[in-house]
């Protein structure tokens, strides 16, 4: 899954860092009839991050914008860092390390446009979903197969655990708790 290259950084990863917009969705926003932001949200992604949480891989999210869509759905995640409405992006990643006690290599960052760029180039691994800005392609270890909002993050979470061996016994761990139907 994921290319061997990246194995060893992945390995390494003791957190995702997220931005939103092109990333855990397609970009689009759809504006509501009293002016409200309305976003679309892929369920295997959500389902990524729960696998990643329960191998105790927390997530993060950095974003300029900040809505009560995105508020929702972090919180329906159990995000636990959540820096929103954050236009420097790399000061938002320091303030995040420090309050983790990570190490920027420790990180993962997955960003789709030049705004995400000083984050992508600080982290260890940075990945961007297959339709990111081409400069953010040429810059990242990593264009995932995915488009944003279309399971990307999901791509990434599966990749982590897999490069750590843990992709099944994670699935088997949440599966095991689940009452059968």
């Amino acid at each position: 899954m994921l290319p061997e290259a990246l194995r060893e950084r992945a390995a390494r990863v003791k957190l995702l860092a997220l931005d939103v917009d092109g990333v855990l969705t397609d970009g689009r926003l759809f504006y509501g009839a009293d002016g409200e932001a309305l976003k679309t949200f892929h369920v295997k992604d959500g389902f990524g991050l729960r696998l990643l949480a329960s191998e105790g891989i927390p997530s993060a999210v950095i974003s300029a914008k900040r809505s009560p869509a995105l508020v929702r759905r972090l919180q329906d995640l159990r995000v636990p860092h959540a820096l929103l409405g954050r236009d420097d992006k790399r000061a938002a990643l320091s303030e995040l390390l420090a309050a983790t006690g990570l190490s920027a290599d420790e990180v993962c960052f997955v960003g789709d446009d030049v705004l995400d760029l000083p984050v992508l180039r600080a982290v260890g691994l940075s990945a961007t979903p297959a339709d990111g800005h081409p400069r953010v392609q040429r810059e990242v270890h990593w264009v995932l197969e995915a488009r944003g909002g279309d399971a990307a993050v999901r791509e990434v979470c599966d990749a982590l655990l897999e490069a750590r061996g843990r992709l099944d016994a994670a699935i088997d761990g949440l599966l095991g708790g689940l009452e059968p139907s």
